[in-house]
């Protein structure tokens, strides 16, 4: 979902509170804390070459031991605002990084509203060779099949 839809459904929704919904039907609880609001640039060479950048928007949600705090839909609106000059205008696929047990990386994949909540869907993110057609080239049967030579 780019930065510009999850502001709009945020501010569609401003009273809601939030509810992060995460790929395997757990939730974030429902007290965390959103503590950055970023952009992330990665500039790579893929392993057959290319130099490739990627940018995305980050929202970091953090599990505090305040049990009573609660982050409306308008407020996480606002703060994407304060965060629009680090985006330099930018419409970014965004991401919320949580950590349980380790930390992770989801892509919000849509939201839906209920009521005074809304739901905020995160899916999951892949690797993936991204020069296939060199590898196939190179090794008959392609090295980024079972043999894996990438």
């Amino acid at each position: 979902m780019k930065t510009s839809d999850f502001k709009a459904q945020l501010e569609r929704h401003p009273h809601s509170e939030l509810c992060f919904m995460l790929p395997g039907g757990d939730r974030i609880p429902v007290h965390a804390h959103i503590t950055e609001a970023g952009r992330v640039d990665k500039t790579f060479v893929d392993c057959g070459g290319t130099l490739r950048k990627v940018s995305a928007a980050t929202l970091q949600a953090w599990v505090a031991e305040d049990l009573d705090h609660r982050l409306p839909a308008g407020k996480l609106a606002g703060v994407l605002e304060m965060a629009a000059p680090i985006f330099n205008g930018d419409d970014l696929d965004l991401e919320v990084e949580y950590e349980d047990a380790f930390i992770s990386q989801f892509p919000v994949t849509g939201t839906s509203a209920s009521d005074d909540v809304l739901y905020i869907h995160l899916g999951t993110k892949h690797t993936d060779c991204l020069a296939r057609e060199l590898c196939a080239a190179e090794e008959p049967g392609g090295c980024c099949g079972s043999d894996g030579c990438c």
